[in-house]
């Protein structure tokens, strides 16, 4: 492919002539024929004729010299990638038959006079299967299960733990199907007696049953306290919900289990009872992606010489694995051709293609002379006739996909049974296609790098690289006590969509498991051998700014107040905070002063009375005591915990 050039001057022959013209009026107005007949203006259409010329020259050089050189040394534009985030499907009612949502089916944000929607599609096919309530087992710190069924379907209180709830305790639930992927409800009826825990925080864990054993169910509602009053539980099932054989009974398996409790937690003096359980199924969650999908796209016909190109009729492509599936008609049938970074490995005989994802150019294997005089092959030509396909690849991506958790509202595929879609995690992944100007920034790293890791900046270029998607990366000599000698220590800031409020939760800062193996895979190929290398999520130190103002203004007291939390927020933040805007630096100290100096530039803010900072645990909670310096470890971050803002009003 050919980097796109810039136009140092874009101004032609027809525009020298005009301006010249208008020249001449302001500085010889007497002179008043211009018609092309004038000798005066066959002169400026001489000098107009060069100037043009000249242009032309000028704009082969400097920067288009500069983008040939990458050009020859294999430089390219990075491609888009696009977001990506669960989105629930939410059912009308329960149904009687699975519903199945097809891969494709798309949702939508909200559109608005100053935005337009952001589409989603989903990756692959959705059922939504039907359950109900089977059996019930009741299973204390390793014994055998005992069956309960008969007495909760026939209103009996039955004790879901031991008299004296123990950690391990555990009430399973049978369901007559198993339904990965699903939304489920479980209606018990209980009465108060699991004396003593706090039904915002009961010590309790629901599990599912899958191939890989018990993983943990993700919470959407629980109305019964912890048990402790009749209610509904939403779980969302885990994929790979799978039937299995507890006892003698076969069922698909969720589980209630008694955990131990957190410093500060109330636990239970009494085990809670139920009398009365049921289960179906209200919704089902898939994976969607802000990106077209783009099938079976006809590239024409082969021509049968080497080095042939065909173009893709949406560009750019998506940075998938592979990023196109290519076809080539062989009289019988389609085969399959792979698509390969370059053809320096690629015999006559190879299936091999090029493609330039920012353009949609895909490129055949060319024949290269040898110093011999010889022909050789690099990559198989398609018979001459043979039809070229795009069997599938997409396109779109950028980061206007990138949209807070809540905001998915509108399904635009025709679904029945459907009452409302939404999105439980921000989207996120998305990043826009690279530019011209970051190639040119680029192309020195890497042409030093060379694909391979030595020195700390080569490990951040070639994870970045390797995850466009992650938000900050920085590299440090690792902790030998920790990591052992000749450590190397990658740390990986996600990207993070603030909530609808414009705050960020501490979850939304850990990098996924799916990040960190990308980036570990790509730096484990390419370091040297005996390094040992570290990756994930830096330390995050909490802070929690406590501060007393006084506005101008007594009725603008708590429109002042929110303000100057935004502020705290927006200072304060590993991704946008700092004095740049770029992100809080790894490792600075926060102090008191410039906490000051922020809230000060607050609208409306007369007088900061008082700052005091302390550091905070964003796990647990505890904060520590006041101080005016918190100081951070090189491999930290600030992270903003609950600030306390007192306003007084003038």
């Amino acid at each position: 492919m050919a980097l796109p050039s810039p136009n140092l001057d874009d101004r032609r022959f027809q525009q020298f002539v005009d301006d010249a013209k208008r020249y001449v009026q302001q500085r010889a107005p007497e002179w008043t024929d211009h018609n092309v007949s004038d000798p005066g203006v066959t002169l400026i259409e001489t000098v107009a004729h060069m100037a043009d010329q000249i242009v032309y020259r000028l704009n082969r050089v400097p920067d288009k010299n500069y983008l040939a050189f990458l050009d020859l040394l294999g430089i390219t534009l990075f491609p888009p990638s696009a977001a990506y985030t669960d989105v629930t499907f939410w059912l009308s009612a329960p149904q009687q038959q699975p519903l199945l949502l097809p891969a494709g089916t798309q949702t939508a944000t909200q559109r608005t006079e100053t935005e337009e929607a952001v589409v989603f599609a989903t990756e692959r096919d959705l059922t939504i299967v039907p359950c109900a309530l089977d059996r019930v087992l009741l299973q204390h710190q390793g014994n055998p299960p005992a069956e309960v069924t008969t007495e909760v379907m026939d209103g009996q209180d039955v004790s879901c733990f031991q008299e004296a709830p123990q950690p391990g305790d555990t009430m399973l639930l049978g369901l007559d199907a198993a339904v990965p992927d699903c939304a489920v409800v479980l209606r018990l009826g209980s009465r108060v007696d699991g004396v003593g825990v706090d039904p915002r925080q009961p010590p309790l864990v629901w599990e599912a049953w899958t191939a890989d054993g018990w993983r943990e169910c993700r919470i959407e509602r629980d109305t019964t306290g912890g048990l402790n009053r009749p209610g509904e539980v939403v779980l969302h099932v885990p994929s790979g919900h799978a039937p299995s054989r507890l006892g003698r009974f076969d069922a698909g398996w969720l589980r209630c289990r008694v955990t131990e409790p957190v410093p500060g937690q109330p636990f239970y003096s009494l085990s809670p009872t139920v009398r009365s359980a049921s289960a179906f199924t209200i919704g089902g969650t898939v994976r969607s992606v802000h990106a077209d999908v783009v099938t079976d796209e006809p590239l024409g016909e082969s021509s049968g010489v080497p080095g042939q190109r065909v173009r893709l009729a949406n560009a750019p492509v998506l940075a998938d694995q592979p990023p196109l599936e290519l076809q080539v008609s062989d009289g019988e049938g389609w085969t399959d051709w792979t698509v390969v970074t370059h053809f320096a490995s690629s015999g006559p005989a190879d299936p091999h293609v090029t493609l330039d994802a920012a353009t949609g150019e895909i490129a055949f294997g060319p024949a290269v002379r040898e110093p011999d005089g010889s022909l050789r092959q690099y990559g198989a030509v398609p018979v001459k006739g043979s039809a070229i396909r795009a069997r599938r690849y997409r396109t779109g991506g950028g980061k206007s996909g990138n949209i807070a958790r809540g905001s998915i509202k509108v399904l635009r595929s025709s679904i029945p049974y459907i009452a409302r879609v939404d999105n439980r995690e921000s989207a996120r992944g998305g990043v826009d296609g690279e530019t011209v100007a970051e190639a040119k920034v680029r192309a020195p790293v890497t042409l030093r790098a060379q694909d391979r890791a030595v020195t700390v900046r080569d490990y951040e270029e070639l994870a970045r690289r390797a995850a466009p998607e992650a938000a900050r990366i920085t590299c440090l000599a690792a902790d030998e006590s920790r990591h052992g000698e000749n450590a190397v220590r990658v740390l990986v800031v996600p990207q993070a969509v603030p909530d609808l409020g414009g705050r960020l939760r501490f979850e939304q800062l850990v990098p996924g498991d799916e990040l960190l193996e990308k980036i570990t895979r790509n730096l484990d190929e390419r370091r040297p051998i005996g390094t040992r290398l570290a990756v994930g999520p830096p330390f995050y130190q909490g802070v929690t700014v406590v501060a007393t103002l006084h506005a101008y203004r007594a009725g603008e007291a708590e429109r002042v107040r929110l303000a100057a939390l935004d502020a705290l927020h927006r200072h304060l933040d590993p991704l946008v905070g700092g004095a740049l805007g770029t992100g809080w630096p790894f490792g600075r100290p926060v102090q008191s002063g410039e906490i000051f100096a922020v809230l000060q530039r607050v609208p409306g803010v007369e007088l900061v009375d008082q700052v005091l900072l302390h550091p905070a645990d964003p796990l647990t909670g505890k904060r520590g005591d006041a101080t005016d310096r918190i100081d951070l470890e090189r491999p930290a971050l600030v992270f903003s915990f609950d600030h306390r803002v007192r306003v007084i009003g003038g």
